[in-house]
């Protein structure tokens, strides 16, 4: 369950990300620096590893939601589709990113979808793995949302996407506080289908903002939904031509 907003800015973009999970889940861990294949990587991170989101210092964002709308699982243990992020984090280009996806053992991870933004050519690509293919699609430089939700996906995806397109409308659509005042949004009412999700067993448990510029990338991540109060955590990196 989550919802994530793209939108394009003069000289890059921002993208936030809503992570909705049972509140049994194990707290996630703040955005912190690494090394994958030779990139330095900012990621936020499960305790026990993976990721949801992904940020290099080539300003590509990878974004994986789960794919509630494809029934099939996998049979037996799964891997966690938290390494799906971690795999692809170092790629530069879709072609590169595709494949790192071929080299996990996909046929052992549940349905998802994964979002890469690709500044240098103002790319966006969608993967879809559906327990039997990948599919690539790509996606216009534009203001756009995914949404997933394991509790009724179509009507979160219709509640969400009307408070989308409305807030669209306003003045200071594609600003960082227009991307925070939508990802802390009750509309209709605070939820399962609200952009800020709020049901008896899950939340929206974190909020992280990815913005790149010519030569800087950032990551801010809240830990809880945007509605509460919390520590904000801000980290940075120098964006290479690379």
């Amino acid at each position: 369950m989550c919802t994530v907003t793209f939108t394009p800015r003069k000289r890059g973009y921002a993208l936030a990300m809503n992570r909705d999970e049972q509140q049994s889940r194990v707290t996630g861990l703040p955005p912190s620096k690494q090394v994958i294949h030779g990139r330095a990587v900012l990621a936020p991170t499960e305790p026990g590893g993976g990721t949801w989101i992904a940020l290099n210092d080539g300003g590509v964002t990878f974004a994986l939601i789960n794919w509630y709308s494809i029934t099939a699982r996998v049979k037996g243990e799964a891997i966690s589709r938290g390494q799906v992020v971690i795999g692809t984090s170092a790629a530069n280009t879709p072609d590169d990113a595709e494949l790192a996806l071929h080299e996990l053992r996909l046929p052992k991870m549940n349905p998802f979808r994964l979002i890469g933004i690709f500044p240098n050519a103002q790319e966006i690509i969608q993967w879809q793995w559906d327990l039997r293919k990948l599919v690539r699609t790509k996606h216009h430089w534009q203001a756009q949302q995914w949404i997933s939700s394991g509790f009724d996906e179509p009507t979160a995806q219709l509640t969400r996407g009307q408070a989308f397109r409305e807030a669209l409308k306003h003045k200071s659509a594609g600003s960082l506080n227009w991307l925070r005042c939508l990802h802390r949004s009750h509309s209709p009412e605070p939820g399962p289908f609200s952009t800020c999700m709020h049901r008896d067993d899950a939340v929206t448990v974190s909020y992280t903002e990815v913005s790149v510029a010519s030569e800087i990338g950032k990551m801010r991540y809240h830990g809880g939904a945007l509605c509460c109060h919390g520590n904000a955590h801000l980290q940075s990196l120098l964006l290479t031509s690379q």
